[in-house]
């Protein structure tokens, strides 16, 4: 598994500013699980990141998302499994 923290900059109220993500690399990076951060500190945990999706497509790696190929206003970091089961337990950031 690999965790990722990814850092969203915009003016939208209603979506995330932070996504955390579980992605199985072996399993053709597709995401276990993932938290929505919004701005207010609030969170949102999904179990299932594909259940009413079109099409599933794979999560980027850190080094694709830090290279802008899917937006300017994407960072991410890679994250410990502990600090994302802390996020998903509490729904609360360290």
């Amino acid at each position: 598994m690999e965790y990722i923290k990814l850092f969203w900059e915009h003016e939208l109220k209603e979506e995330p500013v932070i996504i955390l993500y579980e992605v199985k690399v072996d399993k053709e990076r597709l995401a276990m699980r993932s938290i929505d951060i919004f701005r207010d500190g609030t969170t949102k945990n999904i179990d299932d990141l594909y259940a009413e999706a079109i099409e599933i497509t794979p999560i980027p790696t850190v080094e694709e998302l830090n290279a802008h190929v899917w937006g300017e206003e994407l960072q991410a970091y890679l994250i410990s499994k502990e600090e994302f089961e802390h996020v998903w337990a509490t729904k609360k950031q360290p």
